[in-house]
């Protein structure tokens, strides 16, 4: 198996001023998705499998921090200014990062992987959970990690609506457990087909034709405001403290301090 690993940051952000290169926990963001990348490539790949790495950015501050990392050999792919907008999806980024990985190792990859630099909350296991389900499941376009909804669109979440709030699909359900269950997508893990990047439309990518795997719930949050990233290293603390694998990832991230 041959895995293709991508890391992307945008050097902008409007939500949080320079998220990607920030640290957290005294660490930098990006260390904590490399970390993983570590443990996984260490702990589950076999021989005759091979896995690179790729940072596609537009941020030097990013590349000056992956670069602090010699553990791991991440090639810079320096984004390019047409897939640096605020509305480009990221779909559209990652199969950059394919289209120019094939050309510079010469190879062909069985998947690619994206690890969301602002979603660290993640263990080795969730990265191979993911991995494993994608190479299972051949008719599938991608396959995304996920955590349990705490609301539900048919019971307790509303809309506005001609002037009056009313529930976001109408139903008659009188409880929670009758509805159908619903999953956030939490950003942190995609274990792409490169066949679908490179021929399915981008801006409908995820409507179709996929799986996913489920993470604890506190693995739903990402960063996109400042006070997410108070309140999760407020979250992470407990978690490195007393959550095994959460706390593995920590410690990798933290030796290379």
């Amino acid at each position: 198996m041959r895995i293709l690993f991508t890391l992307c940051g945008r050097a902008g952000s409007k939500g949080v001023k320079g998220k990607n290169a920030r640290d957290f926990l005294d660490i930098p963001l990006v260390w904590y998705s490399m970390a993983g990348i570590a443990l996984y490539i260490k702990r589950h790949l076999k021989d005759g499998d091979h896995a690179d790495i790729v940072l596609n950015t537009d941020s030097e501050d990013l590349i000056k921090l992956v670069g602090q990392v010699s553990e791991l050999n991440v090639t810079v792919l320096r984004r390019e200014e047409n897939l640096a907008g605020d509305k480009v999806p990221k779909v559209a980024v990652i199969n950059d990062c394919l289209t120019r990985a094939e050309k510079i190792f010469k190879t062909e990859y069985d998947t690619v992987v994206d690890l969301d630099i602002t979603s660290p909350l993640r263990t080795v296991e969730d990265i191979k959970n993911a991995i494993d389900k994608k190479v299972s499941r051949a008719d599938v376009d991608v396959v995304y990690s996920v955590a349990p909804s705490r609301r539900n669109p048919y019971f307790n979440m509303v809309k506005e609506e001609n002037g009056f709030f009313c529930k976001a699909i109408p139903s008659k359900f009188t409880t929670r457990q009758e509805a159908p269950v619903f999953y956030d997508m939490n950003a942190s893990i995609y274990a792409y087909s490169p066949k679908a990047l490179k021929e399915k439309e981008q801006t409908t990518f995820f409507n179709s034709n996929c799986d996913a795997i489920i993470m604890a719930d506190t693995g739903i949050l990402d960063i996109d405001s400042e006070e997410d990233y108070e309140l999760m290293q407020v979250i992470a603390s407990y978690l490195f403290e007393k959550k095994k694998g959460f706390k593995e990832t920590f410690e990798k991230a933290k030796s290379w301090k």
